[in-house]
């Protein structure tokens, strides 16, 4: 019998919830871990679902991808571009199986809009941003599933919001959607390997995490949500069990997520420290608290400035490579160096010390490609997201700069796989991201290098 699986990507999924708090609730689950392995799985470096997917499904770290964020600097600018499935440049697990003769599907998975050719079909993840943009590949299926399943949601629009009660319908409403598409396309399509991604779970979490969360800074214990998560992950629960029955016992099952996730408890405002160490200047102050921006910027002044999000990305204004680039090479090395010096000293406005992880790109990654920053920064080990704003009147603050948001990113996702290849079964440690690829391929005898 021909080797098949099915990969259930859960955005967001940390070991906490889907091991311990909510696995009452999540009995499909539970029997996969029961017959399979399981585990924390350690995620890419940042823990952003934009570079942390392709990582697990090309084996490439983003340094070789060239991928550091949602968005990404691009040629001489200083701005930023959001990625696209043509940033990616290396070979995918439906790539390589399409090679090899295997009917593949990929849906929704992230970074790839547009859709490419397969063996088989693709439906673009969440950064597809509607029409005209095609959406399938083959175009054609795109006709057949918006007939079945009325307009396709590739994301849940304004999930940075107040209004709770309408988001956790369009929470519901996508994921059933999603959920069955695969099941239409596993039947009707017969893939030999189907992978989709349910990105509404990570948009749960950013929008609901202090509610579900009771170490959560600001939860609140007998709050209207305290059980929104426990009713989500039992919903999320019964459709992998769906897939799990079409799918039948002789077909490999395998659950996993890109990073997890923890309580946020504010951010760090690194361009305003930047501007109070004398690294970065404005042509004018501010008229309250305004978004970063290139002409907001004096060049001639500022010597590094930073992008914001679950991380710092650093840049120095280096001659020759920013547009407006005025240190040597001598000055970037004696600037970096009193950089780091600075940052391991960085204090709060009641002079508590916050610890500071600083990483340089080179140093972390096999290669580094695309733009790198010269410095990645993680704020008290992810408890505190980058803020890129600039005008603020302390160096913490409590609220994202780009809407309402309790939950960051954390270090460890999950995996949970079943059937296929002879591995122990029970609890492993230590699995990483860049395993996934190795394990796929493994199922379907495909030896790459």
């Amino acid at each position: 019998m021909a080797p098949r699986m099915i990969v259930v990507g859960l955005d967001c999924a940390p070991p906490r919830l889907v091991f311990e708090r909510y696995l009452d609730v999540m009995p499909n689950v539970r029997a996969l871990m029961e017959e399979g392995t399981w585990g924390p799985l350690r995620s890419s470096e940042p823990p952003i679902t934009v570079p942390a997917w392709t990582c697990m499904v090309s084996g490439r770290d983003p340094g070789e991808l060239g991928l550091y964020g949602f968005r990404n600097r691009v040629g001489d600018e200083t701005t930023l571009r959001l990625a696209t499935n043509a940033d990616v440049r290396v070979k995918r697990v439906w790539d390589w199986l399409g090679e090899h003769g295997f009917e593949v599907a990929a849906l929704f998975v992230p970074l790839t809009t547009p859709p490419s050719p397969v063996r088989g079909q693709m439906v673009s993840g969440f950064l597809w941003p509607g029409p005209p943009t095609p959406w399938c590949f083959p175009a054609s299926l795109g006709s057949e599933l918006e007939k079945r399943f009325g307009r396709y949601r590739a994301d849940v629009e304004g999930f940075r919001t107040d209004a709770l009660e309408p988001l956790l319908d369009e929470i519901y409403e996508i994921t059933r959607q999603h959920f069955d598409i695969a099941a239409h396309v596993w039947v009707e399509k017969k893939p030999d390997f189907m992978m989709m991604v349910e990105i509404a779970l990570d948009r749960f979490h950013h929008a609901f995490w202090r509610h579900i969360d009771p170490d959560h800074p600001k939860h609140e214990r007998d709050n209207r949500w305290r059980d929104a998560g426990r009713a989500y992950y039992a919903f999320l629960d019964e459709r992998i069990g769906d897939l799990r029955s079409l799918a039948g016992k002789d077909t490999a099952f395998l659950v996993v997520s890109d990073h997890g996730a923890r309580p946020m408890r504010g951010g760090f405002c690194i361009n305003d420290w930047l501007r109070h160490e004398g690294y970065l200047a404005l042509e004018h102050e501010p008229d309250g608290v305004v978004p970063w921006r290139h002409e907001l910027i004096d060049w001639s002044r500022t010597q590094a400035w930073a992008e914001g999000g679950y991380y710092a990305r650093v840049f120095l204004n280096v001659a020759g490579r920013d547009p407006m680039g005025s240190l040597s090479a001598e000055e970037t090395t004696q600037i970096s160096k009193r950089l780091r010096h600075d940052l391991e000293s960085v204090r709060d406005h009641e002079g508590n010390p916050i610890p500071v992880q600083i990483h340089e790109p080179a140093k972390r990654y096999r290669v580094v490609r695309g733009f790198p920053p010269d410095l990645m920064l993680y704020f008290d080990d992810l408890a505190l997201r980058a803020i890129g704003s600039v005008g603020h009147d302390r160096l913490i603050v409590e609220e994202n700069d780009t809407g309402p948001d309790t939950c960051n990113h954390d270090w460890d996702g999950v995996f949970v796989i079943c059937g296929g290849s002879e591995r122990p079964r029970g609890r492993i440690e230590n699995a990483t991201i860049y395993d996934v690829a190795p394990w796929i391929l493994a199922h379907f005898g495909v030896e790459v290098d």
